[in-house]
């Protein structure tokens, strides 16, 4: 830093004098005689260089003042102690320095510092000390960058093993098409190979039928001459003619059966029942008889006898109102979810998690059917009303017609993506209902294997579907506590009834079809008036009687009474 002296040394002052004629002062002005010497021009001359050499150095110039010089600052290196401070204050040796400030003041009193000693710090000392410090911001630069580095590494390094795994996939797939398209040509040029000889078997087998067909048409006209012939000979001999028996038709033996035609008369379509007085219902009779939950029920068609299956593995038959057990069958390997009984009372189906539908014959009192096509679970079985098909529901997305004449599955039903949880069919029809796990209920038609309609509008899995005797409502009940009403003619939602938050596993018409009962998960059964289209028995009016879940409820085929089964391995009769 320049020193004050400089400063000092390089600042010019100048005062600025003006002087007037008009101003009055005390001295007297008066004339000079000229000097001789005055008029040598070389003197003359001399002077005014001499005059304005001076005004230079001093500054002025001839049009005035001159502008002073600016001041320069120059940077003076820092001496050897100020160095040494400087460096202890910045690492923080507060304690060295103290000791450095005392013994240095000590030393340099004594005079024992020369000018050597405490001269300046050479400029290498002050530039290794700024490469110092740049090699430390760039080191700790140089680490941000390697994080930064290793994460980008590590993201190369994921994307390669993904797009090497997604190259091999690619790869492998494209060798899967390709020995598919192989063995589909192979397929083709084989099959190639067989459709002469089918055309050839086809025609053999037109040419065959049409022969068939002339003979049966020779035989019978010649059979007609022959008894022709006879009647003339009888008629000439004079006896009494035979009275002629009319063959009987033999019964179908290991035939398919056969499905009857649509527009089978419901004999319930123009009749009306009187409703039950649902109002009044209260538990009348408890029955345990199973040793487990009670899945299911099923009532005679024409006598007063009750079907329950349970989870013991077992189903038994009651005698109603009484409540004394006629039988009891023991067969399947699992737990029972299902039974029906057939139209003319003969029969007992029942469903059971052993993947089986099995055939019960009263008269035997034996098994006389088990049917294995389905791969899981089965959980509902119905007769179609005409005794010879048998339907059954399954977790493997299926359901499955099957014919009671050859004991064989006549049709799979295919659609639905969950478990099929419940079956029935529609009334005097060839229509079979299915509530599913996929939240729809679906109607199909039997002789072809195609769904008719599909109902959406659930929100959670299905667990029953239920028509009335007149077949043009469906009832079906969900997880969510919740009934739909669904018109099958206008194929359309018709009510809600909100029964939550349990769950609803059954619910059921009666044969007015103006109450629906449900069973309900929180142990209660509830009942809906659905003339009024208002639930009857509240919340603080449900039949409440069951210790656990309700899993079944049915109503008795007179209308008298209201059946319920449950998982505290009871069965419970609500009447009036």
């Amino acid at each position: 830093m320049p020193s004050k002296d400089d400063e000092d040394e390089q600042i010019v002052a100048l005062e600025r004098v003006e002087i007037s004629d008009d101003e009055d002062d005390d001295f007297d002005y008066g004339a000079t005689a000229a000097d001789e010497d005055f008029d040598d021009a070389d003197d003359d001359d001399e002077d005014l260089d001499r005059a304005l050499a001076s005004l230079k150095n001093e500054g002025i110039t001839k049009d005035g003042p001159a502008l002073a010089p600016r001041s320069t600052t120059q940077v003076r290196p820092a001496v050897v102690d100020d160095f040494i401070r400087n460096f202890m204050i910045k690492v923080g040796m507060t304690r060295a320095l103290d000791a450095f400030n005392t013994e240095w003041y000590e030393l340099q009193a004594k005079g024992k510092l020369t000018e050597e000693d405490i001269g300046v710090v050479p400029d290498i000392y002050l530039r290794n000390q700024a490469l110092d410090e740049q090699v430390k911001n760039l080191r700790v630069q140089i680490g941000k960058m390697e994080e930064i580095t290793a994460k980008a590494q590590g993201t190369w390094d994921k994307f390669r093993k993904e797009r090497d795994f997604h190259r091999m996939h690619h790869k492998r797939v494209v060798q899967e098409k390709r020995k598919l398209v192989a063995d589909i040509k192979k397929l083709k040029t084989h099959y190639e190979g067989y459709e002469p000889t089918l055309e050839a078997l086809k025609n053999k087998y037109e040419l065959a039928m049409k022969e068939k067909m002339l003979m049966r048409l020779e035989r019978d006209r010649m059979a007609s001459r022959v008894e022709g012939l006879e009647a003339q000979i009888r008629a000439l001999e004079g006896a009494p003619q035979p009275v002629q028996e009319r063959p009987k038709r033999p019964k179908r033996k290991g035939g398919d059966g056969t499905i009857p035609p649509d527009g089978a008369e419901n004999p319930y379509i123009n009749v009306e029942f009187e409703p039950p007085q649902i109002e009044r219902f209260q538990l009348s009779k408890t029955f345990k008889g199973h040793q487990n939950s009670v899945a299911c029920l099923a009532f005679h068609p024409k006598k007063p006898i009750l079907a329950t299956v349970s989870d013991d593995e077992t189903w038994k038959l009651w005698s109603l109102p009484t409540g004394d057990l006629i039988m009891s069958g023991e067969g399947h390997r699992s737990w029972l979810s299902g039974v029906d009984f057939h139209p003319s009372g003969t029969h007992l189906a029942t469903s059971s998690g052993d993947n089986t539908v099995k055939l019960w014959n009263f008269q035997t009192a034996s098994c006389v059917a088990t049917f294995q096509d389905h791969s899981q679970a089965v959980w509902d079985t119905a007769f179609h009303y005409t005794g010879d098909f048998l339907a059954s529901s399954s977790m493997d997305h299926t359901a499955k017609l099957w014919d009671l004449s050859t004991n064989k599955c006549r049709q799979t039903f295919r659609g639905h993506v969950d478990s099929i949880n419940s079956v029935c069919f529609q009334p005097f029809t060839n229509n079979i209902c299915t509530g599913a796990g996929d939240k729809t209920v679906s109607l199909w038609d039997i002789r072809s294997g195609l769904c008719l309609q599909t109902f959406y509008g659930h929100m959670n899995s299905c667990n029953h579907v239920a028509f009335n005797l007149r077949g043009d409502t469906i009832a079906s009940c969900d997880s969510d506590g919740i009934i739909k009403l669904w018109d099958v003619r206008m194929v359309a939602e018709r009510d809600t009834l909100q029964m939550g938050p349990h769950p609803i596993n059954k619910c059921e018409f009666d044969r007015s079809g103006n109450a629906l009962a449900a069973a309900s998960d929180d142990g209660q059964v509830k009942v809906f008036n659905l003339q009024q289209g208002d639930n009857v028995n509240k919340e603080d009016k449900a039949l409440k009687g069951h210790e656990d879940a309700v899993q079944t409820v049915l109503w008795d085929p007179t209308g008298q009474y209201l059946v319920s089964g449950g998982s505290d391995c009871t069965f419970r009769i609500w009447s009036a």
